[in-house]
C-alpha cells in the first residue's frame, strides 16, 4: 500500500505538468485561431482602403496571412506538449511531397492564382472573355478559383488554371474604346448627304470622344446598297450606352434627311414573246 502511494505521489508532478502543457496547449491554439482571423480582417480592411493595393490580390493575401498564422500556432502548440517540432516538420515536408503529387492538378491553380497576380492580365472589377467560352466581370481571384460575373447576373466560377491557359480579352484595361457602325445607303440616294448627315450625328454626340476625330468612309459597295463605315471612340465604361443610343438616333437622323432604308429591291423583268410567231419545227 506505502509503494502504490509512493508511486502515486511521484507521478503528480508529471500529472501537474501534462496538465499544465495541454492548458496552455488548448490557450494558445485558441489564442492563435482567434489571432488569425483578427488579422485577417485588419488585413482586409487595410488593403480596401488603401488607393495603392489592387483589391484583386485582396482575397488571396488574407487567406495566405490567416493560415501562416494558424500553422505557426498549431507548431506552438505541438512544442508546448513536448512534441519535437523538427521531426514534425520534416514528416510534413515529406507528406506535402506526397500530397503534391497526388494533387498536381490543385497545384497548378496556386501557380496560376500567384501569375494571375503579379502579371496582372485581368483585374478586380475588369470585364473579360475567355477563348474558352466564358466571359463576365472579374469579382475575385483566389488562391484556387477565380470567380466572374455575367452580364445576366450570373456568377461563374474557374479553376485558375483555366484562366492562365486561355486567351483572354480584356474589355476593360484601356480608358477609351472604339465603335465601328456600318450604315447601308440605297442606290439613288444622295451618298454625300448620308456621309455628312453621319459626320454631324458623331460630331454632337455628347458621349461620342473628338480625339481621335470620328471617321465617316465608304467601307464597301453591295447588290442594294453602299456600306458607309463609322469609326468613333468612346469611354469603355459608357461605350454600351453610347453604342445603344447612336444606332437609335443614326436611323431617324437618315429618315429626317429623307433616306429611305436600305431595304433590299429585286427588279423583274418579264420579255413577252411576239405574237402570231410561227412555231417552230422540228426537223
Amino acid at each position: 500500500m506505502q509503494l502504490n502511494l509512493d508511486g502515486f505521489a511521484a507521478m503528480v508532478p508529471t500529472m501537474v505538468d501534462l496538465g499544465l502543457n495541454l492548458l496552455w496547449g488548448v490557450v494558445i491554439l485558441g489564442l492563435g485561431w482567434w489571432i488569425a482571423g483578427v488579422l485577417g480582417r485588419w488585413v482586409r480592411r487595410l488593403a480596401q482602403r488603401s488607393d495603392r493595393i489592387d483589391r484583386t490580390i485582396v482575397p488571396m493575401f488574407c487567406t495566405t496571412v490567416i493560415w501562416a498564422v494558424r500553422i505557426f500556432t498549431l507548431i506552438a502548440v505541438l512544442a508546448q506538449l513536448g512534441v519535437q517540432t523538427a521531426s514534425i516538420i520534416a514528416v510534413l515536408g515529406a507528406a506535402g511531397l506526397a500530397v503534391g503529387l497526388a494533387l498536381q492538378g490543385t497545384l497548378q491553380n496556386i501557380a496560376a492564382g500567384i501569375m494571375l497576380l503579379i502579371l496582372r492580365p485581368i483585374r478586380a472589377g475588369e470585364y473579360i472573355a475567355l477563348s474558352s467560352g466564358s466571359d463576365g466581370t472579374v469579382e475575385e481571384v483566389g488562391l484556387f478559383l477565380t470567380r466572374l460575373v455575367q452580364g445576366d447576373g450570373i456568377h461563374v466560377t474557374l479553376p485558375n488554371s483555366t484562366i492562365w491557359n486561355a486567351t483572354i480579352t480584356n474589355y476593360s484595361r484601356n480608358a477609351t474604346r472604339r465603335f465601328d457602325m456600318a450604315v447601308g445607303v440605297r442606290y439613288g440616294d444622295d451618298l454625300d448627304l448620308a456621309m455628312a448627315t453621319l459626320r454631324d450625328l458623331v460630331s454632337a454626340h455628347p458621349l461620342a470622344l473628338q480625339t481621335p476625330a470620328p471617321e465617316v468612309r465608304v467601307f464597301e459597295y453591295r447588290d442594294n446598297v453602299v456600306l458607309v463605315n463609322v469609326r468613333v471612340w468612346a469611354e469603355s465604361a459608357r461605350y454600351w450606352e453610347f453604342r445603344w443610343d447612336l444606332l437609335h438616333k443614326t436611323r431617324l437622323a437618315l429618315d429626317a434627311a429623307g433616306l429611305r432604308p436600305p431595304v433590299p429591291v429585286r427588279e423583274l423583268i418579264q420579255a413577252n414573246s411576239e405574237e402570231g410567231a410561227a412555231p417552230s419545227r422540228l426537223a
